[in-house]
């Protein structure tokens, strides 16, 4: 039976008494809006832990002024149901305030992997997710925390800030789920209309498109800016980012073994991020 816990302490004391049974903790944080992705992460959590906790909380301190913090999809009861098929034991419904009390003052500045990218244009993201994600990790203390692979540098950073503050708990990336023609699950799809909809899978061939060009010919920039038009001549009408970077490290000069190739574009005001792997130029 799915438990809904609203409060810290009921976290808390919750899950206390599956530590003392020795049960492993997975932990799944998500800002709700679920769909076939956050199943995935769900099983994964289901196959390596004893008991899964799910968090749904749309955390203001990652957005900007301008972006879609207030319209972002709240449907807790439809998410709640999602989760009850999955037999999730418990999930975290706190409020801001939880959160964020009264005279909160502490946050949490990254590097390395945050320089670049999404960074750029939100220069914000990375100081809210690393401070919302340390909190929740110290509030569940679970065995394994679950990550999609499709915020890749989301990901990057928060197994840099695991391993920086030395905080025991295992970050297992889970690779990205997609539709049936390639686009990537995400709760911003809910935005597109149907036109944008058969557009936005322009962004993942625009990924495989570099991919393809780079395994004939190493030049990325060239790959880069050619998929860059590619995208621009399909619909989209702004390109934040096409980079190739260093799967381990997300360097932009020290780029081989493990490559990911990045991408987030506006189609209409919704904005949209993807990345693949290859292995080398």
């Amino acid at each position: 039976m799915t438990q809904i816990l609203r409060t810290i302490g009921q976290v808390q004391t919750a899950l206390k008494q599956h530590k003392k049974n020795n049960q492993t903790i997975g932990f799944v944080p998500t800002m709700g809006a679920l769909h076939a992705g956050h199943g995935n992460l769900i099983e994964a959590s289901k196959t390596h832990c004893d008991v899964t906790i799910v968090s749904i909380f749309v955390n203001l301190k990652q957005f900007a002024a301008g972006e879609d913090f207030d319209t972002y999809p709240r449907i807790p009861d439809t998410d709640i149901a999602f989760l009850k098929t999955y037999h999730v034991d418990y999930v975290f419904l706190p409020t801001d305030e939880q959160i964020y009390p009264p005279h909160f003052s502490t946050h949490i500045t990254m590097s390395g992997p945050a320089d670049g990218l999404e960074s750029i244009t939100r220069p914000h993201f990375f100081h809210g997710v690393a401070t919302i994600v340390t909190k929740l990790l110290l509030i569940t203390l679970p065995d394994i925390a679950f990550f999609g692979e499709k915020d890749y540098q989301q990901l990057s950073v928060i197994k840099r800030l695991t391993t920086d503050l030395s905080i025991p708990v295992m970050i297992m990336g889970i690779e990205t789920k997609r539709e049936s023609d390639g686009l990537a699950m995400s709760s911003r799809n809910r935005y597109l209309n149907n036109a944008q909809r058969k557009i936005a899978v322009k962004l993942y061939e625009s990924l495989c498109l570099v991919k393809d060009l780079i395994a004939q010919n190493p030049d990325y920039q060239m790959a880069c800016q050619t998929a860059k038009c590619f995208l621009l001549d399909n619909g989209f009408n702004k390109i934040d980012y096409i980079e190739v970077r260093c799967g381990e490290t997300l360097s932009p000069t020290d780029i081989n073994g493990h490559i990911r190739i990045l991408g987030a574009a506006f189609l209409g005001t919704t904005r949209l991020i993807d990345n693949i792997k290859t292995e080398s130029l």
